[in-house]
C-alpha cells in the first residue's frame, strides 16, 4: 500500500471516530470478571493501563493535533484492552459502587484506581462524571427495583463530592435508598436530604472544603472528617494510597457484612 493510501485511510478513520468535545460524558461500567469497558456517551476505551490515551483525548477536538489524534486512535484500535480486569474475584452479589469524577475527568483519576480495586474484589463498578448524576440515579434505581442491585453506594471527588447530595436525595425520591456515600473534598458547600445509611465527607479544611449541614429531610449517619491535618490536598485526596484504603474499607464493610448476612440467613432457611 502507498503512503498516499495510507494517508487517506488514517483520515478516513480520523473523520469516523473523532470525540465530539464532550468526552466528560463518558462513563465506564465494569463487572467481575469483565474484559473490556464500552463507555456509554463517548468513544470505546481500555480501562486502567491505557488510561493516559482517553484522558488526552478530551483535549485532541484541536486541528493542530490530529496527527497526534489519529495515532492515539491507531494505537487504541491494536492495543488489547481489559486486562487488568482479568483476575476478578466471585461477585459481590447485590453491590454497585457509582464513583463521580470532577471536571474534565482529568483531576480525580484516582477514583479510576479505587474503581480497579474494587472490581478486583468482585464489586460492580460505574465510573462517571459529575455531570452524569441525575442518569445515573434513574438507572440505579430502577437496578434497585427491579433486585439486580440490593446495596447502592456512591464515591465522588471535587465536583463529583458536589453532586452526591443531590444523587442520594434523587435515589430516596425514587424509592432506592443508598447504603454508604463517601466525598472528597467538595468545592462548594452543600446540605444532605433524603435517606443514606452512612454519609462520611472527607474534606480539607485549609482547602476549599467544607463540613456537610443536615437538613430536617435528612436520616442516616453523617460524618465530617477534616483530612487536611494529615497532609492531604484537593488534587492529591483521591489518589493518596492511605484515602483510598479508607474509601474501600468503608465500601467492604458494608458489601461483605451484608454478603455475610445473606449466607447465614440462607444456611437457617
Amino acid at each position: 500500500m502507498g503512503v498516499a493510501t495510507e494517508t487517506r485511510s488514517v483520515d478516513k478513520i480520523l473523520r469516523l471516530t473523532a470525540p465530539c468535545c464532550r468526552c466528560e460524558h463518558a462513563r465506564a461500567t465494569l463487572q467481575p470478571a469483565q474484559q473490556a469497558v464500552c463507555l456509554q456517551g463517548g468513544p470505546m476505551k481500555p480501562f486502567g493501563g491505557y488510561r493516559g490515551f482517553v484522558v488526552g483525548l478530551s483535549f485532541l477536538c484541536r486541528p493542530w493535533l490530529r496527527a497526534l489524534q489519529a495515532t492515539a486512535i491507531t494505537l487504541l484500535l491494536v492495543l488489547p484492552i481489559g486486562a487488568s480486569t482479568a483476575n476478578a474475584a466471585t461477585p459481590a452479589s447485590g453491590a454497585h459502587v457509582y464513583l463521580l469524577r470532577g471536571v474534565l475527568n482529568i483531576f480525580s483519576l484516582g477514583l479510576d484506581e479505587i474503581a480497579a480495586k474494587l472490581q478486583q474484589q468482585g464489586i460492580t463498578v460505574t465510573v462517571a462524571n459529575y455531570l452524569s448524576w441525575a442518569s445515573l440515579a434513574d438507572e440505579a434505581a430502577a437496578e434497585y427495583r427491579s433486585g439486580r442491585v440490593r446495596t447502592i453506594i456512591l464515591v465522588g471527588h471535587s465536583s463529583g463530592a458536589t453532586a452526591l447530595p443531590d444523587m442520594v436525595a434523587r435515589l430516596d425520591q425514587l424509592g432506592a435508598p443508598v447504603k454508604l456515600a463517601s466525598g472528597l473534598d467538595s468545592v462548594f458547600r452543600t446540605s444532605l436530604a433524603g435517606r443514606v445509611g452512612r454519609y462520611i465527607n472527607f474534606y480539607v479544611a485549609n482547602g476549599a472544603g467544607t463540613p456537610v449541614a443536615k437538613t430536617k429531610q435528612f436520616h442516616g449517619e453523617l460524618e465530617n472528617v477534616d483530612v487536611g491535618k494529615i497532609g492531604m490536598g484537593h488534587l492529591t485526596i483521591d489518589k493518596n494510597q492511605i484515602m483510598q484504603q479508607k474509601v474501600i474499607s468503608a465500601i467492604d464493610a458494608v458489601v461483605f457484612s451484608r454478603k455475610k448476612e445473606a449466607s447465614m440467613t440462607q444456611r437457617q432457611q
